[in-house]
């Protein structure tokens, strides 16, 4: 199908085209000429949803960890780098080393 362009230069995209290729509103035309024809490749706009905003939904269920929830963890951490430099931990054995009950 053809389109006719109008005063400003402007034509419509058919919508079949549109669905095949995903563009929607937002997305960057970008034109260029190729032997004398025009190329018109299209950008998706940045996707506004963070890992964060994703979840935030999910943010009031949980509460923060507290400072000893936050230590006990670094404290594991701190043992299991140390078993592993001893040769008392592999990769594969995360639970070699005896651990507090409140850390389980």
């Amino acid at each position: 199908m053809a389109t006719k362009v109008g005063t400003k230069g402007q034509f419509v995209i058919e919508k079949r085209l549109r669905d095949e290729l995903g563009i929607g509103p937002g997305w960057m035309a970008v034109q260029r000429t190729v032997d004398g024809q025009l190329r018109v490749s299209f950008v998706p706009p940045v996707h506004e949803e963070s890992l964060f905003g994703i979840l935030s939904h999910y943010a009031d269920k949980v509460p923060p960890p507290s400072e000893e929830e936050i230590a006990e963890a670094a404290a594991i951490g701190m043992a299991d780098e140390w078993a592993r430099s001893e040769g008392l931990l592999d990769d594969e054995e995360p639970e070699k080393v005896e651990r507090s009950s409140a850390a389980a």
